[in-house]
């Protein structure tokens, strides 16, 4: 008879939240799922880079014919660096000594053996891609995939949208990241920092009510400032957020803000983001394209001690994604690399935070044991999200 795995105990509950090798149960629940590795554009026909995830090195190329496929970081022979050597047609081979491998992590060449065949067994990981919207998605679990539809949202795929997608690499565990999506209040405060841009402008600095709704796919987040102040954020199990943003001057359209939090491990996390926004004017879809050229490459953990220590932002030009990411960074980052859960003390306001820990508590206990996971798909009807008006000009700032 198999016996339910014992319940862990708070301390450890917690550190269960930050723990996503391979072989921890966090780590397990995350491969049930796709997740974005890489831009597509990092990744040229013909060449190879090193790509982490999920506490695993892996090499991340593209063939000849533009199809990108991600195998394990390292050749089977002496374990030297893959993405080093040559990509060969539809194939890549080791530096070192030669071996080639196909894009399912088989090995189909090992020149100095001058053998018929090389052995079955003779292979490196290989997993399953898939491009969505500018970005390289993977899907690092056994056996076959989930269809691919969870990560999508109908506002990425509008014809003629306006897509950028920007990566950050933070050196702190995934699940701050994943915390502050839930936790509405945080915009009031962290997003006045340094200078407030479009989007602290439109919250405004009011006390949110909050409520918390999970659906299909995730956490429906509701954030009521006044009777037209109502904002929402459609959060998709197991690490994206979708919001809505202000678009760049007055009378742009508002820009779909999509964002995954993904673990190189458990001191590396990885921030994808796609910025979407609905056709306008000519004008409007220009000042779009240069603010992405210009900005989209801003990673705030490269200005640690500017944000730290002389509290000096991106550039006043760069006044939406740079500066809600350095804003968001530095609330982050100084938790510490990894928080100290065992050292807080939540709030009625921390609603959010409680309900997203219940339901990886729930997710995770159930793979302990062996019970399935809740089947977590796209919604079926797409969330509307709200805009804010703003608040009055005269109005002060912490």
């Amino acid at each position: 008879m198999n016996h339910p795995a014992a319940a862990p105990g708070r301390m450890e509950q917690l550190r269960l939240l930050t723990q996503t090798g391979p072989d921890t149960e966090m780590g397990r629940l995350l491969r049930l799922f796709w997740h974005p590795v890489a831009l597509s554009a990092d990744v040229a026909p013909g060449q190879a880079m090193p790509v982490k995830a999920l506490g695993e090195e892996l090499t991340l190329y593209r063939g000849a014919s533009g199809t990108p496929y991600l195998v394990g970081g390292r050749c089977r022979h002496r374990q030297t660096l893959l993405h080093t050597g040559w990509v060969q047609g539809e194939r890549i081979r080791c530096i070192y000594h030669g071996w080639q491998f196909d894009g399912s992590g088989r090995c189909v060449q090992r020149p100095a053996e001058k053998e018929a065949s090389v052995p079955a067994g003779c292979r490196i990981p290989g997993y399953a891609v898939q491009e969505y919207c500018g970005m390289v998605f993977a899907y690092l679990g056994q056996g076959e995939p989930p269809p691919f539809e969870l990560p999508r949202k109908d506002v990425f795929e509008v014809p003629g949208v306006l897509l950028a997608v920007t990566k950050e690499t933070w050196n702190i565990n995934w699940f701050q990241q994943i915390e502050n999506s839930l936790d509405a209040v945080h915009v009031s405060f962290v997003h006045q920092a340094l200078r407030v841009g479009p989007f602290g402008d439109a919250v405004t600095t009011m006390m949110p009510d909050l409520s918390y709704t999970e659906n299909e796919a995730g956490i429906e987040q509701t954030a009521v400032r006044s009777q037209d102040n109502v904002r929402k954020s459609d959060w998709t199990f197991p690490n994206n957020n979708h919001v809505l943003v202000p678009g760049l001057q007055q009378g742009d359209p508002w820009i779909d803000f999509g964002i995954w939090m993904v673990p190189q491990d458990d001191e590396h996390s990885t921030r994808f983001t796609i910025y979407a926004m609905a056709p306008g004017s000519d004008e409007a879809n220009e000042r779009f394209r240069a603010y992405f050229r210009r900005f989209g490459g801003y990673n705030a953990d490269e200005h640690h001690d500017e944000l730290f220590f002389q509290r000096k932002g991106p550039p006043e030009e760069d006044f939406l994604a740079g500066l809600i990411s350095a804003q968001d960074y530095i609330a982050q980052k100084g938790q510490g690399t990894i928080a100290d859960r065992s050292q807080e003390m939540l709030g009625r306001s921390d609603l959010g935070v409680v309900t997203l820990r219940r339901v990886f508590w729930r997710e995770l206990d159930a793979l302990r044991n062996g019970r399935p996971t809740k089947a977590w798909r796209k919604r079926a009807e797409p969330l509307a999200l709200p805009t804010q008006p703003g608040r009055p000009k005269e109005a002060c700032t912490p």
